[in-house]
C-alpha cells in the first residue's frame, strides 16, 4: 500500500495541487489550466512527463468530464437530470467509485476489488485529501479521480452562488 497526500495550493493563478508521499516528497503536480476552453487539468508525474489528464466537454446540456490516462479515456463523470439536488454518476469499464464521494470519503474498485481509497483532510487551507493506493498500476488514475471530483464540485459551488 502507498499513501498520497493531495492538497490544493491555495495562492495561486488557476488550480494547482501537489502530490505528495508519506515521506512528503513531490511525486505528482496537477495544473489546471486558466481561462482557456475546454477545462482541462493535467497530471504530471515528479519527471514532468502528462500521466493523466481530465477535460471539461464544452458543449454539453449538463456538466460531464472526461478522464484520460496513458491516452486512453477510462471513465467519465457527468452530471444527471435531476430537480431536487445534484447527482452525477461515474461511467467506466472497471472502474468504480463507492461511498460517499460528494464529500470525498470513498473507495475506488476495479473489477470489484479495492484499489485505492480517499478521505478528505478537515481544517485545512484548500482542500487537502488522503489517498491509499493498493494497486500502483492505477496511481495516476485514482489521483485524476479525486480532481475531477474536486473540479465538479468546484463547478458546482460556483454555479451555485450566481
Amino acid at each position: 500500500m502507498k499513501q498520497l497526500y493531495i492538497k490544493q495550493k491555495i495562492f495561486s493563478i488557476g488550480e494547482k495541487f501537489t502530490v505528495k508521499d508519506e515521506r512528503e516528497q513531490d511525486v505528482y503536480y496537477v495544473e489546471g489550466s486558466f481561462m482557456r476552453i475546454p477545462k482541462t487539468f493535467s497530471i504530471m508525474n515528479a519527471g514532468g512527463r502528462e500521466v493523466a489528464q481530465i477535460t471539461k466537454k464544452v458543449f454539453s446540456f449538463l456538466p460531464k468530464f472526461f478522464v484520460e490516462a496513458d491516452g486512453r479515456e477510462v471513465l467519465t463523470i457527468k452530471k444527471e437530470l435531476s430537480f431536487f439536488k445534484a447527482r452525477y454518476s461515474i461511467d467506466s469499464a472497471d472502474i468504480e467509485v463507492h461511498g460517499n464521494w460528494w464529500d470525498m470519503d470513498f473507495q475506488v474498485l476495479q473489477r470489484g476489488a479495492v484499489v485505492g481509497e480517499v478521505s478528505k483532510k478537515w481544517f485545512t487551507w484548500g482542500d487537502s485529501y488522503s489517498v491509499q493506493v493498493w494497486n500502483e498500476e492505477l496511481e495516476a488514475i485514482i489521483i485524476a479521480i479525486v480532481v475531477a471530483i474536486d473540479c465538479v464540485k468546484s463547478d458546482e459551488a460556483s454555479s451555485s452562488n450566481q
